[in-house]
């Protein structure tokens, strides 16, 4: 045994997820997604896991299984979790988008 590498940190959290978690985000990411993006309630997604799991819904926040975004990231996505601070009074939110493509250089000067 040897400690873990930041690099591998991302994949071992993948995999110690209980399969119900992604499967819960990929269902709302495809359900509310618009073409570029796709945002949803964090509420939305601990009740989804928790119902996808049959557990109790603190089981989800305990052992921080809405904590997704990194895993997201290194599949490509940008990952925006918005949660409200001090005298904010809103819900939290996921936001999901597709990377813009670099444009060209050769588009970008007309050649």
């Amino acid at each position: 045994m040897k400690p873990i590498k930041p690099s591998e940190v991302i994949a071992l959290k993948k995999t110690s997820f209980p399969p119900e978690v992604l499967e819960a985000f990929n269902e709302l990411i495809a359900k509310n997604f618009s073409g570029r993006r796709s945002e949803f309630l964090m509420k939305d997604a601990a009740n989804l896991i928790a119902s996808k799991m049959g557990s109790p819904i603190a089981l989800v926040y305990k052992e921080k299984f809405l904590d997704v975004e990194d895993i997201y990231r290194a599949e490509g996505w940008l990952v925006t979790f918005d949660n409200p601070g001090y005298n904010e009074d809103y819900e939290a939110k996921y936001t999901f988008e597709v990377p813009k493509a670099p444009r060209d250089t050769y588009d970008r000067y007309g050649k």
